[in-house]
């Protein structure tokens, strides 16, 4: 969406609060923020893989942000470039005087033809607790064109391992990986601990028109949340039917729950409860009428133990990469046969 002249990626709603100053950054609209649990009604202000992007015709931008949560993070990318500088944003506004990189100003044409971001678009990176913007101040600024962004879309709906728990850096969760790898645009819908695969979401992920690609990471919150696996069954079929059927174009990868800590340490009835929630989205994939619904084993993007951190449930660095590579792997296959 555009607001001040510039343009704010993954951002569904810039909303007023009362009682509040500056305007609460939120990835989905309101009215779909409000379907979902209180947990993932939550999550949604967590500005996770959101961006405020724009070009400016000087080399000095002041952008005044705060935290309502209290520990927000902006790390700025001049287009694929990443800033040295690493921002925490508390409770109290502040403004953030941004420079561009001299050395950026040299660089040849030659060599930065075929990126899939020009260096021309600031790119504030956000993460962490919920975010409230207040303004932007700098000479021309305007939104990126479609030119200078990637020319693919990819969508990524996913427990706290997509919302992108235990990596140092939004880059580094394994969708952002994922989305680097195929050159795209990363659109993040994760909600960590409440992936309750609500059918208000998946209506609005299918309705959506701006992405091209899309995983659905099916979901071992509803393993500790309790759901049944009848309950669990009729979510995912519902998801998995909508969002694949909103366009036969558009390839969805759909995940079984990533190896986590019952399957290594669990007892024999946890174990087999994950078996048979994973078995569940096969099934339902395997019911599924559209061609581009595909399956992706969870078990298999993760190959080793060691990528986990010590919660054995959500990678860290390493392994979120390797996720990112063997995802991508994944993906790109089923765009080539889709092409």
């Amino acid at each position: 969406m555009i607001h001040d002249n510039v343009e704010f990626h993954n951002v569904g709603e810039l909303r007023a609060v009362e009682g509040q100053t500056g305007l609460r950054v939120q990835r989905v609209p309101e009215e779909v923020r409000l379907c979902l649990n209180k947990g993932a009604q939550e999550r949604m202000l967590s500005p996770a893989g959101s961006e405020i992007r724009f070009v400016s015709a000087g080399d000095q931008v002041h952008v005044t942000l705060s935290s309502p949560g209290g520990s927000a993070e902006v790390i700025p990318f001049f287009g694929p470039f990443q800033g040295r500088e690493r921002f925490q944003i508390g409770k109290e506004p502040k403004t953030l005087t941004l420079t561009y990189p001299e050395r950026l100003k040299a660089i040849e044409p030659t060599a930065v033809r075929g990126l899939h971001f020009s260096p021309d678009v600031w790119r504030l990176t956000l993460r962490n607790t919920s975010l409230h913007y207040h303004g932007i101040e700098g000479e021309g600024l305007r939104p990126p064109a479609v030119k200078e962004l990637p020319k693919r879309r990819y969508l990524s709906y996913g427990t706290s391992i997509t919302h992108g728990a235990s990596a140092t850096a939004m880059h580094l969760t394994y969708v952002s990986q994922v989305a680097w790898r195929l050159g795209a645009d990363l659109i993040n819908l994760g909600v960590g601990g409440s992936a309750y695969c609500e059918r208000e979401l998946a209506d609005y992920i299918a309705a959506r028109d701006d992405w091209d690609i899309a995983t659905l990471a099916l979901s071992v919150n509803m393993i500790g949340a309790g759901f049944s696996l009848a309950e669990f069954s009729d979510r995912v079929a519902y998801m998995v039917n909508a969002v694949a059927g909103a366009n036969p174009a558009r390839p969805v990868g759909c995940v079984t729950i990533y190896p986590h800590f019952r399957d290594f340490c669990g007892d024999a009835k946890e174990r087999e409860k994950t078996e048979a929630f994973r078995q569940a989205l096969r099934e339902a994939i395997a019911r599924c009428p559209h061609e581009n619904a595909q399956l992706i084993e969870g078990p298999e993007m993760l190959g080793n133990i060691g990528g986990l951190t010590v919660d054995l449930i959500h990678p860290g660095d390493h392994g979120m990469i390797e996720m990112g590579e063997r995802v991508a792997e994944k993906l790109r296959s089923l765009l080539d046969l889709n092409e």
